[in-house]
């Protein structure tokens, strides 16, 4: 493979680390509740550094795969709200406390990358070799939207039945209760001793991978070229600490943005499905995307102040409160 080839690859990735780096190294060194004035301060650094890399893209590639990417961003950014759903179930069914949550989901997006990295290389060597995987891709995005827009949210969220909790439940000691925000401790034997943020951090895992099983097909509806695909969906997870933060305690409110999202994935499985004979311009998808989510948002803020919140809202994770250390002995790590 050419340096050509690799170097923008390789800048991309030192750039996201550095900036983890400091996320978590300098900026939330000392873990705490993430307010909704610095959750708003956040999403505008990320969106902003989506943008300036779109700009980016324009100069090195040309205007169409800037669109391309633009377009790309905005599904995964659109797609990213129905993570928040799930982190919010998540969060509240283990009681997570607010300020260890901004950890989580750090490590769980760190983690994101890489499982994401894998299977953007694997879906682009599939679509080289085998062009009719896009068929493939194309029916499995138009069933999920079917799925997403009649299956209610708690009911795609089972922790119990999480093959690696159960695994990890059986094979490895562990607390009763969190150690602040430690992974895990040793016991008086020195013997390490999970806490059940390992548990939190797992099932925040598996979900996204079950995420992108939807959202990445969806990009490569979009644009065919994996570093636009892959660098698309970065930016996208690197804002959604920030979102959830945001949208946590309001989120029953868009209550028309879960229908959106099946509307949408259908839309692009659709596209996939007849690219072959019909070309839809990457303008007109994305403005049917867009069209689609301002919608889905107007008519939410419509229905609750026609009707206030709905009967059934979700619990906001955010408003635990922060659990006590414990006095018994343990050096903690993560």
């Amino acid at each position: 493979m050419e340096l050509s080839t690799v170097l923008p690859w390789v800048i991309f990735t030192v750039f996201v680390l550095g900036v983890l780096a400091l996320d978590l190294g300098v900026f939330h060194r000392k873990s705490h509740a993430v307010s909704i004035r610095e959750a708003i301060a956040w999403s505008a650094v990320w969106i902003s550094l989506a943008l300036i890399f779109n700009a980016v893209v324009y100069w090195w590639k040309g205007p169409e795969p800037a669109l391309e990417y633009f377009t790309a961003y905005v599904i995964e950014k659109s797609l990213s709200v129905d993570n928040i759903f799930v982190f919010v179930l998540i969060f509240s069914a283990f009681r997570v406390p607010a300020a260890f949550q901004h950890r989580v989901l750090y490590w769980g997006i760190l983690g994101a990358f890489v499982m994401r990295a894998i299977m953007i290389g694997i879906g682009a060597a599939l679509i080289v070799r085998f062009h009719w995987i896009i068929y493939v891709f194309g029916f499995f995005l138009i069933y999920t939207g079917i799925k997403i827009a009649v299956q209610k949210e708690e009911d795609s969220v089972h922790i119990d039945d999480n093959p690696l909790v159960k695994l990890v439940r059986r094979r490895f000691a562990m607390t009763s209760d969190y150690q602040g925000e430690k992974f895990y401790i040793r016991d008086a034997a020195g013997n390490v001793v999970l806490t059940p943020l390992v548990l939190v951090l797992i099932v925040i895992e598996t979900s996204d991978l079950i995420f992108a099983v939807d959202s990445i097909p969806a990009v490569f509806a979009v644009t065919h070229d994996p570093f636009i695909v892959y660098t698309s969906n970065v930016f996208a997870i690197l804002g959604l600490r920030a979102l959830y933060f945001l949208l946590a305690g309001v989120i029953d409110r868009f209550y028309y943005l879960r229908p959106a999202l099946a509307v949408i994935l259908t839309f692009v499985g659709v596209k996939m499905v007849v690219s072959e004979w019909v070309k839809i311009p990457i303008v007109a998808s994305l403005s049917v995307i867009l069209g689609v989510l301002l919608l889905a948002v107007l008519a939410s803020v419509i229905r609750a102040r026609r009707l206030g919140p709905a009967a059934d809202v979700l619990p906001d994770p955010r408003a635990f409160p922060p659990i006590e250390e414990p006095e018994e002995p343990g050096n903690g790590a993560s």
